[in-house]
């Protein structure tokens, strides 16, 4: 199993993240007064561009990096909405499967009037269908040069394992975003290949039920009339899951918990060392990305830990800034986003999250799943001000 510390290798300059999974027009709805059944209600609809490998590939290009997306698209009107911004910000469309047959995933979504997820219907077979292990295998280049490979479970499971042993054996890092707790399940017959993982709390136990071949792991009980379970409680219900995904191979466990942040969960061996920078990066906004985050989040506060030698579990806690939230969509892929795009320029794991945390507050003060634009200054302060708060909650030898 390869050490924590040996998984971020060198970074080939100019290299691409490799991002591979759904390009989806998502159809949103807004009702503006409460809904009754069996009649329409006034409100707003409009057509966002969507799909989680989607949106976390266009994270990375607001942050200056230059993600290589593999995908398929029909020659539908979906597809050309999907396709004309990529063209425009001077992405690689060759990954990008487009024929007559191929009918463009398309995601109809029904939101509450606080801005979250009340229904929605999904129509992304295509995806499974076309971005087969044929099509992916055609990009092999481009996954070995990679400096790191995205996958979406939007993928058929024969895709997923195609894409991923070819990464492993090139020795490129593995993320993988469970993408709904029916799919996260797919992370079976791949989670000794994989680097980084990032599911939500139900995500989380759906992954440890399909890796433990049973459930025997239950969700964690919400009470919406109390006040949510305090950090340290939270994480001790949620532990025997995470220990599951480190012990079957995954080596590091990102749990996002919406309002209450995240936990970055990794084991330690002989401590954690950041990789070599990306010194010479070619994308402007990505070298100072890298800069300016050195200075608001200093690399190595907590990396350290432990300082003796062994193997430990580490789990740190960041918290959520507050935010004036106009919608949640989007959020969970600018959070993966933002992380990879610091990953690629250099900066380490803690580092990475909290840059990826200042990104999901962006997106969930904007009406966009992603937005327009980051301003470098802001993602900087936030992310140093989101770093500062971050704090070790386990640190135990590995049993």
């Amino acid at each position: 199993m390869p050490k924590v510390s040996e998984m971020d290798r060198g970074l080939d300059n100019g290299a691409e993240a490799v991002v591979i999974g759904g390009m989806v027009l998502d159809v949103n709805a807004t009702p503006s007064t409460a809904t009754n059944r069996g009649t329409t209600a006034p409100g707003k609809i409009r057509y966002a561009l969507g799909g989680v490998a989607r949106n976390i590939a266009e994270c990375m290009s607001k942050l200056g990096a230059k993600p290589y997306m593999i995908s398929a698209v029909g020659f539908d009107l979906a597809g050309n909405m999907l396709l004309e911004p990529w063209r425009a910000a001077g992405l690689s469309v060759e990954g990008i499967k487009r024929s007559k047959d191929i009918e463009t995933a398309t995601v109809c979504i029904i939101f509450d009037g606080r801005g979250e997820l009340a229904a929605a219907v999904a129509s992304v077979e295509s995806i499974e269908k076309f971005v087969t292990p044929e099509w992916i295998t055609n990009f092999k280049i481009n996954i070995c040069s990679a400096p790191i490979m995205m996958v979406d479970a939007n993928l058929s499971p024969p895709a997923l394992l195609a894409s991923c042993q070819i990464a492993a054996e090139c020795g490129t890092p593995i993320w993988f975003e469970p993408v709904s707790v029916t799919k996260s399940k797919r992370v079976a017959s791949i989670a000794k290949l994989i680097t980084y993982t990032s599911p939500n709390e139900d995500e989380l136990i759906a992954m440890a039920n399909a890796l433990s071949s049973g459930d025997k792991f239950l969700p964690v009980q919400k009470d919406g009339k109390s006040a949510r379970t305090s950090i340290k409680s939270l994480f001790e219900r949620l532990k025997p899951a995470i220990w599951v995904l480190l012990e079957e191979g995954i080596k590091v466990v990102l749990v996002t918990l919406g309002p209450d942040g995240v936990f970055l969960c990794f084991e330690a061996v002989d401590s954690v060392k950041k990789h070599n920078p990306y010194k010479n990066s070619p994308f402007s906004f990505s070298r100072k990305l890298y800069e300016a985050v050195n200075v608001s989040c200093p690399p190595n506060r907590i990396l350290g830990t432990p300082k003796s030698k062994g193997n430990y579990y580490v789990a740190v806690h960041f918290p959520a800034l507050p935010a004036s939230v106009v919608t949640l969509v989007g959020a969970g892929d600018c959070l993966v986003g933002g992380t990879l795009a610091s990953v690629c320029v250099g900066l380490d794991i803690m580092q990475s999250v909290a840059v990826g945390m200042a990104a999901a507050k962006g997106a969930v003060e904007t009406e966009s799943t992603v937005p327009v634009e980051y301003q470098l200054a802001r993602i900087a302060d936030d992310a140093g001000a989101i770093y500062s708060e971050a704090k070790v909650i386990y640190c135990e030898s590995k049993l």
